[in-house]
């Protein structure tokens, strides 16, 4: 049987996928904990324990103990360093070579996506596997450093900052920007894995749907965007968005 074959997906989101020309996607942890990545609360485990994900990940902890801090995001880069994107991270791929726009916004850290092959993506939280220097904010890639030191910079030697948006921090604007855009010019809005309480990217389904766009939500269960979703298709990502672009476009089954 193939991964997808239990899922149900109602042959009206499959046309109307099939006719859009511009899709906007918006995804969240669930996809990502499809693949083994644990949400961002679940990850306090072992050794950090008896932290609270909220209290690490702020400004005002980096600039207590900022080893302490690089030593827990060196950890969590690890864990996304030990997944793998799954069938729901490359159904978008492929989604993306079939529609002539499109837009992949996401609020996960952990750099599947790209992985996966989808090229155009707006990261709105930041990614866990990039640095970003203290002297001028460059973004960059880095090696993790050895043990008890911080990354640094490989062409300049500048300390860094993990690349991710902290409690208290703004969204990066450039990105937020590039998400409405994307919210208020798609035909089809598709949110996976989302809970819709993390705003204000919780806000661009109802941006898209103010817009005239329809709205598909895959998700297990009924979240707070579910009312205003044209159609919610029940399930994993991994499983349903496969089964999705198999009605839609007649591609093969993923084992």
């Amino acid at each position: 049987m193939t991964a997808h074959a239990t899922a149900r997906v109602p042959e009206a989101a499959a046309r109307a996928l099939q006719e859009a020309r511009s899709v906007a996607v918006l995804t969240g942890a669930g996809i990502s904990a499809e693949s083994g990545v644990p949400t961002f609360r679940d990850a306090q485990t072992g050794l950090w324990a008896r932290y609270r994900a909220e209290d690490l990940a702020t400004p005002e902890a980096f600039a207590r103990d900022p080893v302490l801090l690089w030593n827990w995001y060196l950890w969590r880069r690890r864990l996304v360093g030990e997944a793998a994107p799954n069938a729901g991270h490359l159904a978008l791929v492929e989604l993306e070579r079939r529609v002539p726009a499109f837009t992949l916004v996401t609020q996960n850290v952990d750099g599947l996506h790209r992985r996966a092959g989808s090229r155009a993506v707006v990261e709105l939280h930041g990614c866990l596997l990039q640095g970003r220097r203290l002297d001028d904010g460059a973004v960059v890639e880095f090696e993790d450093p050895p043990a008890g030191q911080m990354p640094v910079c490989p062409q300049t030697g500048a300390r860094l900052r993990p690349n991710v948006v902290w409690f208290g921090e703004m969204l990066p604007a450039v990105a937020m920007v590039a998400a409405r855009e994307a919210a208020e010019s798609c035909d089809l809005m598709l949110v996976v894995g989302t809970s819709g309480l993390v705003y204000p990217a919780a806000g661009l389904p109802a941006m898209a749907a103010e817009a005239g766009a329809k709205v598909m939500e895959v998700n297990p269960v009924d979240t707070p965007l579910t009312p205003l979703a044209d159609w919610a298709l029940r399930g994993g990502a991994a499983t349903v968005l496969p089964a999705l672009l198999a009605r839609a476009f007649g591609t093969a089954s993923a084992d």
